[in-house]
Order: C-alpha cells, then sequence, then structure tokens
C-alpha cells in the first residue's frame, strides 16, 4: 500500500504536526486526494512472544483466546517473502502464489478484473443467509523499488485472512447467519505508469474495484486488513474513514479478547485511500485496520524482521471475535 492519504493541501502543516506530536507517524513523502502445530505448542510459543519485549519496544499484548492460528499464519507470511518474493501485481510469481492462495481458503476460487486479464482476486466464501461480510486484504506488492517483498505491506493481511477463513470455516453452521466472503485483492498497488499523488485512486485499487461494483450490493460489511503486524510499538487509531459503529465493535472485540490496548479510542487526522474506498463509496459500512506508523513502508527495508508472529496473532484474535460477533448478529 503506497503512502496516500486524503487531506486538502492547506491543512499539510497542521496535520503534520498533529501527526509527529500525537503518533510520531513519518510525513509521508506526498500527500494526495502444511501441517498444523499442535494447539497447545502455538499457544505456548505466542504467549512467549506476545509477552517479550525488546530494547526499544513496547510488548504487543498476547489474547486470552486460541482461535486464530498465528503459528501457521506467520508461515505462510514468510513463505510469501522468502519463496515468492518480489511480487507485483501481474507477475508470475504473484500468479503462483494466487495457486497456493486460493488451496488455502475454503471454497477458493478466482475472480477476473475486467480490462486487467493478467489480474485476479482470490476469494473464499462460507455460505449463509442475505448479505454478505467481506473480510479482505491485498496481496500484490508495489512494483517499485524492484525487490520489494511487502512483509507488511501486503504478507500479513493476506496471511490473516486465510488463516481467519480456515478458522471461521470450522465454525458449526448457524441458522440465519450471514454468508462471510474472503477477499484477496489484486492489483492494489500502482503500475509503473501510474503517478502516485495524482492518479492512484483511478489506476490502481484494481482488484477492490472490480469487486465492490461486481458485490458491495449484496454486502453488508467489509473489514480489510492492512499493516497489520508491525513488531513494536503497534497501534491502531480509526482511519478517518471507518465507519465509527463499526470500529466501536472492533475494539469491544480486541478489549474481549484481551488485546485491546492496541486499539486505542483515537481517530487518526486523515483518512486513507485503500481497498475499503469502493465500499464506503457505495454506503458498506467499512473499516481499514491498519497503522500506518510504520517507517519502513513502501521501500526495501519492508522485510521479515520488521514483523512478528505475536502482533500478527494480537490482529487475527481480535478479528476473528468481530467475525463471530457480526456474523452472530451483534
Amino acid at each position: 500500500m503506497s503512502s496516500r492519504l486524503s487531506i486538502t493541501a492547506p491543512a499539510l502543516v497542521a496535520v503534520a504536526l498533529a501527526v509527529w506530536g500525537v503518533w510520531g507517524f513519518p510525513l509521508p513523502a506526498a500527500i494526495a486526494g502444511g501441517p498444523d502445530k499442535p494447539a497447545a505448542t502455538r499457544s505456548a510459543g505466542a504467549a512467549q512472544a506476545a509477552t517479550t519485549t525488546t530494547a526499544g519496544s513496547d510488548a504487543i499484548p498476547a489474547a486470552t483466546t486460541d482461535h486464530f492460528d498465528a503459528y501457521n499464519a506467520f508461515r505462510l507470511l514468510r513463505a510469501e517473502v522468502l519463496t515468492y518474493g518480489w511480487r507485483p501485481a501481474g507477475s508470475a510469481s504473484l500468479r503462483k502464489l494466487a495457486v497456493r492462495l486460493r488451496g488455502l481458503l475454503p471454497n477458493g476460487h478466482f475472480e477476473s478484473i475486467p480490462g486487467h486479464p493478467k489480474l485476479r482476486d482470490v476469494v473464499g466464501s462460507i455460505p449463509g443467509t442475505g448479505k454478505a461480510i467481506v473480510l479482505g486484504a491485498h496481496y500484490d506488492v508495489e512494483s517499485h523499488p524492484p525487490g520489494f517483498v511487502g512483509a507488511n505491506d501486503g504478507a500479513a493481511g493476506t496471511a490473516a485472512v486465510v488463516w481467519l477463513a480456515r478458522a471461521l470455516a470450522k465454525l458449526p453452521p448457524k441458522a440465519g447467519a450471514p454468508p462471510i466472503e474472503f477477499v484477496l485483492f489484486d492489483g492494489e498497488e500502482e503500475p509503473p505508469n501510474c503517478l502516485q499523488d495524482v492518479d492512484f485512486i483511478h489506476c490502481a485499487l484494481r482488484g477492490s474495484k472490480a469487486y465492490a461494483k461486481r458485490h458491495a450490493a449484496q454486502t453488508q460489511a467489509m473489514v480489510l486488513l492492512d499493516y497489520i503486524a508491525q513488531k513494536v510499538h503497534l497501534s491502531f487509531p480509526r482511519e478517518g474513514a471507518s465507519d465509527p459503529t463499526l470500529w466501536q465493535k472492533l475494539r469491544a472485540a480486541a478489549a474481549a479478547v484481551g488485546v485491546g490496548s492496541i486499539f486505542p479510542n483515537l481517530d487518526a487526522p486523515f483518512s486513507i485511500i485503500d481497498d475499503h474506498t469502493f465500499f464506503t463509496r457505495r454506503g458498506v459500512p467499512s473499516i481499514d485496520v491498519i497503522d500506518f506508523d510504520y517507517p519502513p513502508r513502501d521501500g526495501l527495508r519492508d522485510t521479515l524482521d520488521k514483523v512478528s508472529e505475536a502482533s500478527l496473532d494480537a490482529v487475527g484474535e481480535a478479528t476473528y471475535q468481530l467475525m463471530t460477533t457480526l456474523r452472530d448478529g451483534g
């Protein structure tokens, strides 16, 4: 996900001061518009990782629940980075990854993206009644700089959605429960010929744009995971375009599983153009779970050493709780 904030130019200085003073966000360069591991072992490992504080970092809270398989999610994240490497939209490496992801999702299949024959969204589903809940992330990475592997920007959200889907698919069917769609968006990042500061919303977000056009009318809520596994100083103020009511449900879910401290009752002073944008524009309550205070973003330093299983677990357990709450009508 490129550095793209929706804010007017006259407010730039004020926002810069607010950003640095409150969260320490780096000012963007441009502002515009395998087999399962046994559960007991997994829990012990996640708890140990979550309660370890390293020099210059803050501890990631350990969840009090164990529904999300952070061990295998982090294995997938690692494989995305190390096995598939640089995987921009349309590349051979991304298309190979797409086949693997399709096989991991319940009822996994591809959806084409009109006008982009080399791109495809990877979609899984749990059947239900009525309008669907969509849980999404993007699985492509930046086309520039060459060699970008996107450990946090692409791999983390993808891994979380896959293993949340597998966990939620194990729930016994419930009469009247809505369908859940798990969508891994292709073409979220801008292509090389796109001017990020001017054309991003027109030439990027290709997968979510196509999916929302097809399915928004049959969607009741959308939850997007992006930048969720930063190893240190993990914090999620509400992104400005995220639906306040749905966000409060996420905060309640996080508190219920013991990780409420990473979801402070704060609003970011900006909105982010991301894969939830075309859902919000169609009136679908949507949230973007994103810790934008991530110094390595959009560069070659977004590598495996910058993310952790503990962070992935905290967000995964909170999101699982939210999804079950929404599924149960809460």
